[in-house]
């Protein structure tokens, strides 16, 4: 559950952490980008290389590769993803620590991007931090329940090889790999992707639609918090976020403050829709390159803005679906996916006129007249009973296969974020990361908190359950 009070704590969230080497990342960035435009060519890719999940590749895969095509980087247990139910006085203490953890991965990355290895003396010296961070957030949840002492477990981190150069038959981005990613083996030709299929509706399913039109950043709502996971911290996402919808979210937003609050939506849908941004690596200096989120935190590139944004809410092919609460928090996708595995991942990367066919693991090489799509497809699935909980993930659940919700779950309608960018010819680009995650596309994700109005929500609810689009 998030606090509906504000958090006591300064808005120095971003201390913690010791700017990244911009002015390297800006020479890399124009070596990727060969000094004036990146040459994408998209060869010959076969589909069966599209779906190899990132950072899990055997031993032998890596050591193979030659010298130089390989990176490194760190990887810890999420933390987050493993908290049992936070007491209320404890939350701005774990919120804090989650924050601290992720600052220490970013600092211990840079001493393995400047040193070449995650040697012993830093993983050592990291796992020793995070000994003490976890520690201060298990004392304090034992404040007011049980200690979970199985959190101590998550303190060890291990270095990770990462192949940079893409295999033969893939499509590439010519030029140097950027340290911190993106690389070239992480872009592939739309044309080579899977075709993907949704479940077919059945009787008594619901088919309408529902469309909260809240524009596209026009008001440039930008920063780099993220109230659901890391509540009352600046800066705790580390990575700049887009947002539409509700125009006062940060980091100490409350229900009350985002309910008082107005929008960008065109009917009233105070809800808040957040993202990473998506950046263009031109080797042009971006206005954060200084900035918290941006170059301070290792994003680099001109941010993009979406050529458009379809907020689409749709139904069930199987059963009715209800009302979802009002402040219900939802993330899809996993930030940290590259290093934790792709249990929550679930990026989809597509092209205009070829959706039918989506990417999860790489960036999509778009055809000539055709923009890159990100579509972010939410959970369906509520319990029933909480708007939140501890890793923002178990009070919400993704349907079957089939369509149908797991034992326990009720359908509720499924938002799904659809965002194109025109990227400029011949331009390579990647979305905003942790650092050590290399800006991979299977770290993409999206964030929602429900903020629509009884009324608006109960229309929305009529117009899906009775087969309408509006």
């Amino acid at each position: 559950m998030i606090p509906t009070t504000r958090p006591r704590t300064t808005r120095q969230g971003h201390k913690f952490r010791a700017p990244l080497k911009v002015r390297a990342l800006a020479a890399a960035a124009a070596l990727l980008l060969g000094g004036g435009g990146t040459a994408v060519i998209a060869a010959n890719a076969s589909a069966g290389s599209t779906h190899r999940q990132p950072g899990h590749a055997g031993a032998g895969a890596h050591d193979a590769a030659p010298a130089g095509a390989v990176a490194n980087t760190i990887a810890c247990p999420d933390v987050g993803d493993r908290l049992p139910p936070v007491p209320d006085a404890a939350r701005q203490r774990v919120s804090q620590g989650l924050a601290d953890l992720d600052a220490q991965v970013a600092r211990a990355y840079e001493r393995t991007t400047a040193s070449g290895s995650a040697g012993a003396g830093v993983l050592g010296e990291l796992e020793q931090q995070r000994s003490a961070t976890i520690g201060r957030m298990a004392d304090a949840i034992g404040e007011g329940s049980a200690r979970p002492s199985d959190l101590m477990g998550l303190s060890a981190c291990s270095a990770r090889t990462v192949r940079t150069q893409a295999a033969s038959g893939e499509p590439t981005v010519l030029g140097a790999p950027m340290p911190g990613g993106p690389a070239p083996g992480d872009f592939a030709d739309i044309r080579s992707a899977p075709v993907s299929r949704q479940p077919a509706a059945r009787g008594g399913g619901s088919t309408g639609t529902f469309v909260s039109r809240c524009g596209r950043n026009e008001n440039g709502h930008f920063n780099s918090d993220n109230v659901i996971v890391t509540p009352g911290v600046s800066n705790g996402a580390h990575h700049t976020h887009d947002y539409v919808g509700n125009v006062s979210t940060n980091a100490f937003s409350t229900d009350a403050s985002l309910a008082a609050a107005s929008t960008t939506c065109t009917n009233g849908d105070l809800s808040t829709h957040y993202w990473p941004v998506l950046r263009v690596l031109d080797g042009k200096a971006a206005p954060d390159a200084n900035a918290p989120g941006g170059g301070h935190d290792g994003n680099m590139g001109r941010i993009l803005r979406p050529s458009s944004v379809t907020l689409t809410f749709r139904g069930s092919p199987v059963t009715k679906v209800a009302a979802m609460p009002r402040f219900l928090r939802i993330i899809t996708g996993d930030a940290k996916a590259f290093t934790s595995g792709p249990r929550n991942a679930n990026a989809s990367w597509s092209c205009t006129g070829f959706e039918e066919r989506q990417l999860k693991d790489k960036y999509p090489l778009c055809p000539p007249g055709s923009n890159v799509v990100r579509t972010l497809a939410f959970q369906s699935c509520w319990d029933g009973r909480s708007t939140d909980s501890a890793n923002h993930r178990t009070h919400v659940a993704f349907a079957r296969q089939d369509g149908s919700c797991p034992r326990g779950f009720t359908a509720v309608p499924q938002l799904v974020q659809r965002l194109t960018y025109d990227v400029p010819a011949r331009t390579a680009f990647a979305v905003d990361s942790f650092p050590e995650q290399l800006h991979k596309p299977v770290t993409d994700h999206g964030d929602f908190i429900n903020v629509m109005p009884q009324a608006l929500m109960a229309k929305a609810v009529g117009c899906i359950n009775g087969g309408r689009r509006c």
